[in-house]
């Protein structure tokens, strides 16, 4: 009997991926409503900045099938103030789903460790299970902070999980991740610059969707897009473009009429009966009568953000097949078997687990482009892939369109054709949606009838696309291979 005790010990405390172990302590075992895998996943704290005040969550799934072999990938969800557990893990692409008020989770048939280890991160502090000792933190949070502190989550976090550190490592993010998702990969290729074994990340590139990129041209797309799908009056898309003196910021030429306001607050209010983040799908209508749990903190280009109408639009919900899933995430991670289990709320916060967060009321710091990051990225030869979802209102395909040409990239031209590289791809025979390669590096791919969420609304197609993005291919460019 102690030899089998002994065994069993061992098995536990040894990493399936490798010789060095793991922390069995953030092992997950018994989570209500699991069904059955064969891939292990661990969830916890890092601790992250000075002092050990600040705790960041995680949630890790070891890849389906030779995980030793596969890339690690870290999911970043936007807000800012929203969680990659909430809507990465539990609605997008992780092995697990919530899909409705059942007490068991669904199997993601295309969970994104069927081709990656998977990492989810609830950052900065205040967001999910993240949290701080001390209140004064949430006063301070930014962009410049959530990434330093992501950082700081990484190299700790591979302390604990050494052997996954040789894996070529990959960020992918959606919504305000655009900010997230290059910040945090900025600092990663500036720390290994003369970086030890020890602290070196394998960097290999990253992949964004309906990103917050560019502020001018975020907003410009914005309000072509609802024109061109009929959202919008002739009348109204005229007065914004305009009175906004279109969008350029004050300082740069672009003085703002006082008509531009009242425009602006029309454009918005075309919206109200509508998810702007899914134009085509029904909204969840047992929470129209619930007081809107809205932060304030829902990225917003500047034109926009200054409106009380646009705090007053619903977040990132998860429309789609169930458009009151949102309420089933929260419900499902406020039980207590589930922390418990998930080694969650270990000091017993305040305040409920919410999607995005309640508790952060103040964004200091967010750059009005990030597109010399992608550029400095390009240059060095790192993957760059952004990709849209073609029905998503917040940030549209239009606003990426616009966006990634405000870069001057030259298209690399598809033969027997003088229209340049726009070009279809396919999946299962299907037109996919369209995609254009560029010639510095950056590929572009849309994903066709898909909202901001694109795992929620296409999830076979995301696979695809993170799949070919891995293994850096092109996207097929045939109905039939």
């Amino acid at each position: 009997m102690a030899a089998f005790v002994w065994v069993v010990v061992f098995l536990a405390l040894a990493s399936p991926l490798g010789v060095e172990p793991r922390p069995e302590s953030d092992l997950v075992t018994g989570l209500p409503g699991q069904p059955p895998v064969e891939f292990r996943h661990y969830a916890g704290y890092v601790m992250v900045g000075r002092g050990e005040k600040k705790a960041l969550f995680y949630w890790f799934f070891e890849a389906q099938g030779r995980a030793e072999k596969k890339p690690l990938v870290l999911w970043l969800n936007g807000g800012p103030g929203c969680s990659s557990v909430a809507y990465g893990a539990a609605q997008e692409l992780g092995p697990f789903l919530v899909r409705s008020n059942s007490p068991n989770l669904t199997l993601n048939a295309y969970s994104w460790n069927k081709v990656a280890n998977l990492l989810f991160l609830e950052a900065p502090v205040g967001v999910g299970f993240s949290y701080t000792n001390s209140s004064s933190d949430l006063e301070e949070l930014g962009d410049r902070i959530t990434a330093q502190d992501s950082y700081s989550f990484l190299l700790n976090w591979f302390q604990k999980f050494p052997d996954l550190k040789s894996h070529a490592f990959y960020i992918a993010g959606e919504s305000y991740a655009g900010h997230y998702v290059p910040q945090l990969a900025e600092l990663i290729f500036e720390g290994n610059e003369g970086a030890s074994k020890v602290s070196y990340i394998n960097f290999k590139g990253l992949m964004i969707g309906n990103a917050v990129l560019n502020d001018a041209t975020d907003q410009l797309g914005m309000v072509e897009y609802a024109w061109s799908h009929a959202i919008i009056s002739d009348e109204l898309h005229s007065a914004v473009l305009k009175e906004c003196n279109s969008f350029k910021e004050e300082g740069e030429g672009g003085r703002h009429s006082n008509a531009c306001s009242p425009a602006v607050k029309a454009f918005l209010r075309s919206y109200a009966d509508i998810d702007i983040y899914s134009i085509y799908t029904p909204v969840c209508l047992s929470s129209l009568s619930k007081s809107s749990r809205q932060t304030n903190l829902v990225a917003a280009p500047r034109l926009f953000s200054e409106h009380e109408a646009w705090h007053g639009m619903r977040r990132v919900p998860a429309a789609g097949y169930d458009p009151c899933t949102e309420d089933y995430v929260e419900k499902y991670f406020n039980r207590e078997n589930v922390q418990k289990a998930l080694h969650a709320n270990l000091t017993h916060l305040s305040y409920p687990y919410t999607s995005c967060s309640d508790v952060i009321q103040k964004w200091n710091d967010s750059p009005s482009t990030v597109l010399p990051i992608l550029k400095k990225f390009m240059n060095a030869g790192l993957r760059v892939w952004v990709y849209s979802g073609d029905t998503d209102g917040r940030v549209p395909v239009t606003s990426t369109r616009y966006s990634i040409n405000a870069m001057g990239l030259h298209e690399k031209k598809e033969k027997g054709t003088k229209w340049g590289g726009w070009r279809a791809w396919y999946h299962k025979e299907q037109v996919a949606g369209w995609v254009v390669e560029y010639e510095e590096g950056l590929t572009l791919a849309t994903v066709r009838g898909a909202g901001h969420q694109v795992p929620l609304f296409a999830p076979d197609r995301s696979l695809s696309l993170l799949s070919h993005f891995l293994r850096s291919r092109r996207l097929p460019s045939s109905r039939f291979p």
